[in-house]
């Protein structure tokens, strides 16, 4: 088996990662379905709609934070997944026969994308931490990156899915289907052999078991400071791809439902490619996110200047490879330079930055949409991706001495290895995760 998949060796990883396939696609069809429902059925296309249940469904991230991390590194991660998977397919499925009884109002998606949201967000950190336990650390990044190549390659298919069924029938019905794949992850959850489980690094003591102990950790390192930083501008002002992608195609190319699940689709095909190419990478680099910061801010820039649907569709892809490239490799970098005591809080804090931000950004975002148009909250994602490299320069030049010289017609340059207990990897990757149906 090539390196690229070698975490699939492991049985109860392959059972893992074909439960988490099939539900997330089911994932994406809800996702695709419920900005259809709340831009075309319940208001008269208007994107600050948009922002706002996606404000709802993550902002839980942030105010949970605390809890959510605790909980992943002290309760039973493989039970605390059974209990969070099984919620969400129970509000996937209440949803669904709302839509279809045809009582559904605007309110009712705010108050499902509130509730879904307080579940992901137990459901994120012990998911994306459970992967320590079904691999070795030494296949720890590769597994967190075939995690992002499962959920994006998902994202090919469930939005393409979503818009056939959205045309077909209607958005319910995308939402019964993926209350359904719930039970996929659900069995390879039961079917996983625990004695087969790595053990948890560490048991956390007293002085690792406060809430705060993870923001604590997190403040004492610049250089997971610099990457949670870079996260949040581009999570927060960045990706906001449901807004962008649907305002786009409905305003700026005035296509219907396959449009947009076209294009959800189309950019997920980059988003598949950043992941493999983080899955081939032996170990995450600090280099990689420059560079993945740099391709997003141009891609989301060339997006917003496309005349045609064409175009912008092709942008998309290059921006998928670099958006994955940025929280995939910031994943690996961050769980494998963490103490493993503390890895769950940690975690909690990525993710929360990842998906809590969006609280911010998305009404911000929708409202320059909705006033000045999609182009321009596509200028506004690009020049996110220009302040994440700037602040990635910034911790390259204070905390790791980046010099610059000139060897004859080539430039060089050189940086310092990390200091500290847990450094990164000196040379230059939940789940955007995003929860898992």
């Amino acid at each position: 088996m090539s390196s690229t998949f070698r975490s699939l060796r492991v049985r109860n990883y392959r059972l893992w990662a074909a439960g988490a396939l099939v539900s997330n696609v089911g994932t994406w069809m809800q996702r695709t379905a419920q900005d259809w429902l709340v831009l075309t059925h319940l208001t008269d296309h208007n994107a600050t709609a948009v922002g706002i249940v996606m404000a709802l469904q993550f902002g839980p991230q942030l105010a949970l934070l605390p809890f959510t991390g605790l909980a992943a590194d002290r309760l039973n991660r493989r039970k605390l997944l059974i209990a969070t998977q099984a919620a969400m397919g129970l509000l996937a499925l209440g949803l669904g026969l709302l839509t279809l009884s045809g009582a559904v109002q605007l309110w009712h998606v705010y108050v499902f994308a509130l509730l879904l949201g307080c579940v992901a967000a137990f459901d994120a950190p012990a998911r994306q931490t459970f992967v320590a336990e079904l691999v070795s650390e030494a296949d720890l990044s590769n597994a967190v990156a075939l995690n992002s190549t499962s959920f994006n390659a998902a994202r090919m298919v469930g939005p393409a899915v979503a818009g056939l069924v959205i045309a077909a029938t209607g958005p319910g019905e995308a939402f019964l289907i993926n209350a359904l794949s719930f039970i996929a992850v659900l069995g390879a959850l039961a079917s996983l052999r625990q004695r087969e489980l790595f053990a948890r690094g560490g048991a956390a003591g007293a002085r690792k078991g406060s809430l705060m102990e993870g923001f604590r950790y997190v403040w004492a390192r610049p250089d997971l400071r610099a990457l949670m930083a870079m996260l949040f501008l581009v999570s927060t002002f960045g990706l906001n791809f449901p807004i962008f992608i649907s305002t786009m195609s409905v305003g700026a190319f005035h296509g219907g439902p396959g449009q947009y699940g076209l294009l959800s689709s189309v950019m997920a095909i980059g988003s598949v490619t950043g992941a493999l190419m983080a899955a081939r990478r032996a170990q995450p680099r600090f280099g990689v996110l420059m560079v993945g910061s740099a391709v997003f801010g141009a891609g989301c820039l060339a997006a917003a200047l496309m005349p045609n649907v064409v175009g912008f569709g092709i942008a998309l892809i290059f921006t998928g490879v670099a958006a994955q490239t940025l929280t995939t490799s910031t994943n690996s970098l961050v769980q494998l330079s963490t103490d493993p005591a503390l890895r769950g809080r940690v975690i909690a804090i990525l993710l929360a930055i990842l998906l809590g931000s969006t609280p911010l950004g998305a009404p911000v975002v929708g409202w320059v949409a909705d006033t000045f148009g999609p182009r321009w909250a596509l200028g506004v994602a690009a020049a996110a991706g220009l302040g994440s490299l700037l602040l990635g320069l910034r911790y390259l030049v204070k905390y790791r001495g980046l010099r610059l010289r000139r060897e004859g017609r080539r430039l060089r340059y050189s940086v310092q290895p990390v200091a500290g207990n847990a450094p990164m990897p000196a040379a230059v990757p939940v789940e955007q995760g995003s929860p898992a149906s």
